[in-house]
């Protein structure tokens, strides 16, 4: 019986307990291909043969780009860890340069990468790396296939030596390093064991609702980013069917096509979807509109484990026949959970999709916890709107006395590559240092309230912080993004992101004399006074110290690729400041 110590004995322990005929599936000109348990295994073995005779040696580092989640990065996967190398995912949104730092940085020597958008990137920089040769997933003129591999792993005589190798990782042993993509700086190398993502793994299996093989996930999160890699090793430790999305942009067709049960979501994502229902609702009329917005009003009102009684539940009933059963459909009609990480999630959409029969779990982790501390689940009671749910077994979460959160475990890492003085400074015994502020409620729910870096102080000494604000405003569904400042000026402001794709809706349903470009939209004194409006009712909930003074609208839409947002789509809150300096100068000196 396989014992799950080291990530490449996930896939063994399946073939070994729940075999699946559709493991891995990737879609490829249109067709869903499936790639079994055993051709799984096969194919990472065939790899790691070809590595073997490429002279890949123990402590070697290959990178692995890819644009999309595929059934190839996992082969790859295995393939590179069973003869303890270690795998360098990197995000494929990043710039030539960023590339270029990750590669010489982990010391990289062998780079596999899914396209030629990806690969035009590595090859702008390959000259100034010690990268021996690169391989992509998808046929590219001019570059190696990595079937190549498979044709030069074929010959079985050396597998005893890849065996060998396995033998020799130890559950301790350095299994990768992920490059966190900052908010500030270059990024940092996080070093993870074998142990550390594989003890996480078994201890947030039991907190994901699964059904074994009959259950179908469906993902798209970068799998480069741990909180995704972190779930698929989880699906593989459950037997069940990982479809890989053709991309963030494919997710409603696909979930058509393959009707998921289970899903990871980030809250940005879960906002568009639910900004697109409600800017389709906005053009009913009657009583389907009159249908549709009691419904929403109901959801909102939603508590789990049907605290709101009997009369609640009748009307949730109804709402779901009516209403919610299309939202349900648009998603492929089977989906009844998402699990919810990387950045705060309003209790608002938990109440609404989880109304809608679509539970969203949220949890807390961080990289360098592998990444999960605490996850909600909705069975045992474990659930609580607002919350991230309880630690899992073995994670130890304690609350400093400034509110910040440390977390102890098997999870931590194994510290920041080539980066000793850093490691030091987040860590305090076993304790790691999150940065997070958070509070504990007496029946040991986990509540974030906000990065501790952060939290800033006005020139009147009092603290704000930005995140609560942020998370109110963005409920606005003509608030696409929003930053709030003010450190150490007399009051709080914002820089404000319309969400032009509503607004523009808008200005056509009303029937306004605004044109609808960006420009337009930005020095629209009617749209500033449409926004005024959100942020004064936002401001209600917030002490006068800490309420919004000012804004400004900024005339971009922020992006990765503009670099206003991480591949995680979390704010660089730095980046940002120096782009709007003016609009900033604007807000505190006019």
């Amino acid at each position: 019986m396989t014992e799950v110590k080291r990530l490449f004995d996930f896939p063994y322990y399946q073939l070994e307990n729940k075999p699946n005929d559709a493991a891995l599936v990737t879609k490829y000109d249109g067709v869903w291909v499936k790639t079994s348990t055993q051709e799984y295994i096969d194919k990472a073995n065939t790899i790691s043969r070809a590595l073997l005779k490429l002279g890949v040696k123990k402590d070697d580092k290959i990178a692995v780009i890819s644009t999309t989640n595929r059934t190839e990065w996992n082969i790859m996967d295995i393939g590179i860890l069973q003869v303890g190398a270690q795998n360098i995912p990197i995000y494929p949104t990043i710039c030539a340069e960023d590339y270029e730092y990750v590669l010489n940085h982990s010391e990289s020597i062998y780079c596999f990468v899914s396209d030629e958008e990806v690969l035009e990137k590595v090859n702008k920089v390959k000259a100034n790396t010690k990268i021996k040769e690169v391989y992509s997933f998808d046929h590219i003129k001019g570059c190696k296939h990595y079937s190549e591999l498979f044709e030069l792993g074929k010959d079985t005589s050396n597998q005893n030596e890849v065996e060998a190798r396995k033998d020799a990782v130890k559950s301790s042993d350095l299994a990768t390093i992920i490059y966190t993509s900052g908010t500030t700086g270059k990024p940092k190398g996080v070093m993870l064991s074998h142990w550390n993502i594989t003890s996480n793994a078994l201890e947030s299996f039991p907190r994901v609702p699964l059904k074994g093989n009959d259950t179908r996930v469906l993902s798209f999160l970068p799998i480069c980013h741990i909180f995704e890699r972190l779930l698929i090793y989880v699906y593989q430790y459950a037997g069940t069917s990982i479809y890989f999305a053709e991309g963030i942009d494919k997710i409603g067709e696909n979930a058509k096509e393959i009707k998921p049960n289970l899903m990871s979501v980030v809250p940005r994502l879960l906002e568009k979807v639910y900004d697109k229902i409600m800017a389709k609702a906005a053009e009913l009329s009657g009583i389907k509109k009159a249908l549709f917005f009691w419904a929403v009003a109901l959801g909102e009102k939603w508590e789990p484990y049907k605290q709101n009684g009997a009369w609640y539940e009748l009307q949730l009933k109804i709402a779901n026949k009516l209403i919610f059963s299309k939202w349900k459909a648009a998603l492929g009609g089977e989906l009844y959970t998402m699990v919810s990480g990387s950045a705060p999630l309003q209790p608002r959409l938990t109440r609404i999709f989880s109304a809608a029969g679509m539970q969203i779990m949220e949890g807390y982790g961080l990289t360098e916890t592998s990444p999960v501390v605490s996850v909600g689940k909705y069975a045992d009671h474990l659930f609580r709107v607002g919350t991230v749910g309880k630690p899992i077994n073995g994670v130890e979460v304690k609350i400093a006395d400034d509110g910040e959160i440390l977390i102890k475990g098997p999870n931590v890492m194994l510290g920041y590559y080539k980066d000793p003085e850093k490691t030091a400074s987040v860590m305090t015994d076993d304790y790691f240092h999150t940065g997070d502020k958070g509070e504990i409620d007496v029946d040991g729910f986990l509540k974030i309230t906000g990065r501790k870096k952060e939290m800033f102080k006005t020139s009147g000494g009092k603290y704000v912080i930005p995140t609560l604000l942020e998370n109110e405003l963005k409920q606005s569904r003509f608030i696409e993004q929003i930053m709030v400042i003010g450190e150490g000026e007399k009051m709080p402001a914002a820089l404000i992101q319309p969400n032009f794709e509503f607004i523009k809706d808008w200005i056509e349903r009303k029937q306004e004399n605004i044109g609808t470009s960006i420009e337009e939209i930005v020095n629209s004194e009617i749209i500033q006074s449409r926004i005024q409006e959100e942020v004064d009712k936002c401001n209600k909930k917030f002490g006068k110290w800490e309420q919004i003074k000012r804004f400004e609208l900024t005339p971009e839409i922020w992006s990765i690729d503009a670099g206003h947002l991480t591949p995680t789509l979390k704010m660089k809150r730095d980046v940002i400041k120096k782009m709007y300096k003016d609009l900033i100068e604007k807000i505190y000196r006019p």
